[in-house]
């Protein structure tokens, strides 16, 4: 679902290739499966022979590239892409990637998933010494500490920098000779390796892509972890030993495509998984589970099995509706909801609902949804929600920063319930949560980052850490 409903943004996608002689028009087809990541944005860069070549605008990847000459002409073997939603900068032209920088001994292209906890301070550092930042993103800020650092080698540097930026992100970054790819020390964002049959290498933020193109998954980039890919094959090196797998949960929960794979979990299948636990904690009677789509409907499937209720289809989303995330006010979100979603009377009248949704953030859509579903003649709606309570912000790379924005952090589970006009909400436990998601490791908390929930962060904060522990004391709310 789109910005003017959910209001719940990742920060984009990546997408590479290294050996292909359409490495443009495969790196287009693989942002085109990583659409749902950002759709603010869109640019490829290329390597043809060494020359970089880029087109990047603003819109939709089919809007960036609906002149065909704007993807003929990047011409090569290499080719990095992104998708981009933004966290951190305006929008704007100059913050759309990939970024591109030329100097007179080298170039090379970056683009950036995720968000630094830093970058302000990195930034004010980096100015005081000469530096000049193009965009407003903090994503330009690896590039510059590459070009300053004094190591005699690029590997050399590449690490140095990635050792002081701190946060999440996951990076390609296209040189003249090689593809490399570098994740976080907590893995906060996914990132898969994958192989065509020609042996060209392919990375991209979600394995979904992959299916697109014919590649075949080799493995996850871990956290820590560089990737250089060049002619010679693939080459794994690390920046850090200070690691621990805390990927973002809500890659599973909302952002990640179905059909994908992190970390060796479907994301269908954890999501299905968190639809049977939630029913084993749901204490209601009902007659109906209904999803909303369309990332809800892998755990209405769920709850719907373990629970025994049929699950209908009570609502239905209108697929061809006006883009209005561009201006995400608030009178626009509430609008969105009767734009996107449609209650089928036929199924839910006088019928007590079960209404399947993936997450809560400000309380206006799922109010809404349950005004749809009870003008439609339902006589109850039980909302119930796949993940536990959003009570806390995120700084690795979705757009919730603040808890004055997040209704579970100002009002009760009973004063949610009344806000939507609920007949009753039912959150996923985090226990809940962890173990349907399942992921093999002894990490903390099963590999994930469930801060959102807990408040309990796997980092620190660095440059947000003064202003979130001020919020912490605020009780000021503007549902009420």
């Amino acid at each position: 679902m789109t910005y003017e409903v959910k209001s719940l943004n990742e920060e984009c996608g990546v997408f590479g290739i290294w050996g292909h002689p359409d490495a443009a028009k495969l790196t287009y087809f693989g942002l085109h499966s990583l659409q749902h990541r950002g759709q603010e944005g869109a640019g490829i860069l290329s390597n043809d022979h060494g020359q970089l070549k880029r087109h990047r605008d603003m819109g939709l990847l089919s809007e960036v590239f609906r002149e065909p000459a704007n993807l003929d002409k990047l011409t090569g073997t290499g080719a990095i892409g992104h998708v981009r939603y933004a966290t951190a900068g305006e929008a704007s032209v100059d913050n759309i990637q990939p970024f591109l920088f030329r100097f007179h001994d080298m170039q090379f292209g970056l683009a950036h998933n995720g968000n630094l906890t830093n970058a302000e301070s990195l930034k004010q550092e980096l100015e005081q010494r000469g530096a000049i930042f193009s965009a407003t993103s903090d994503s330009e800020i690896l590039a510059h500490l590459i070009r300053r650092s004094h190591n005699p080698n690029l590997m050399g540097k590449i690490k140095e920098a990635l050792s002081l930026v701190k946060g999440g992100f996951a990076y390609l970054l296209l040189f003249e000779d090689k593809l490399i790819a570098a994740l976080d020390p907590n893995g906060f964002r996914p990132l898969s390796i994958g192989k065509m049959a020609n042996g060209a290498v392919v990375v991209s933020s979600e394995t979904c892509a992959f299916e697109v193109i014919g590649a075949e998954w080799i493995r996850d980039v871990k956290p820590g972890e560089i990737v250089i890919i060049d002619d010679n094959g693939i080459q794994y090196d690390s920046y850090t030993n200070d690691t621990q797998l805390a990927i973002c949960s809500m890659e599973y929960i909302y952002f990640a495509r179905p059909d994908s794979n992190i970390h060796g979990v479907n994301v269908h299948t954890a999501r299905k998984r968190m639809g049977a636990q939630l029913a084993r904690e749901f204490k209601h009677e009902a007659d109906i589970v209904v999803g909303v789509p369309n990332s809800s409907l892998s755990a209405a499937m769920g709850f719907a099995e373990e629970s025994g209720l049929p699950n209908e289809m009570g609502l239905i989303k209108n697929q061809y509706t006006q883009r209005t995330f561009i201006q995400p006010t608030q009178e626009l979100r509430e609008q969105g909801v009767r734009m996107k979603l449609s209650a089928v009377s036929g199924v839910v009248k006088g019928k007590r609902v079960v209404m399947i949704d993936d997450s809560i953030v400000r309380g206006t859509t799922s109010r809404r949804i349950v005004q749809l579903l009870k003008e439609a003649g339902a006589t109850e709606v039980h909302v119930a929600i796949g993940s536990p309570a959003l009570a806390y912000p995120c700084f690795y790379g979705i757009d919730i920063q603040t808890r004055q924005e997040l209704i579970a952090a100002n009002h009760t589970v009973e004063e949610t319930c009344q806000i939507i006009g609920a007949d009753s909400l039912t959150y996923l436990s985090i226990d809940g949560l962890i173990n349907s998601i399942g992921i093999e490791t002894d990490a903390p908390n099963g590999g994930l980052c469930v801060a959102y929930f807990d408040g309990d962060y796997p980092t620190p904060l660095y440059d947000y850490e003064e202003e979130y522990r001020r919020s912490l004391g605020d009780k000021t709310s503007f549902y009420k």
